[in-house]
């Protein structure tokens, strides 16, 4: 879903402007990017009817460069992480 047709689909049931749907989408987007954010300092952050967000940590490995077979190491990296919310899951089936 693209941002404009999520502005479309608030504004359609709020009975709003898009204008203040974009404000009310805008606002919710950065409260979350604030949510995450904590994730740092408490190693995860639960947002409710969302999901539980956390960072996972990979280990370097072996992998190979798909152009030339040619071995090489790829770095251990950290990864933001969403196990999403139980009404998530049941309502895509999982």
């Amino acid at each position: 879903m693209k941002q404009s047709e999520l502005i479309e689909k608030v504004a359609k049931a709020g009975n709003t402007s898009k204008a203040e749907a974009r404000w009310m989408v805008d606002l919710v987007m950065g409260e979350l990017e604030t949510g995450v954010k904590q994730v740092r300092k408490d190693g995860s952050v639960l947002i409710p009817r969302l999901g539980t967000f956390r960072i996972t940590k990979r280990s370097g490995r072996m992998g190979r460069n798909p152009r030339t077979g040619e071995p090489l190491r790829i770095k251990a990296s950290k990864s933001l992480r969403l196990r999403p919310a139980a009404n998530l899951r049941k309502a895509a089936g999982c």
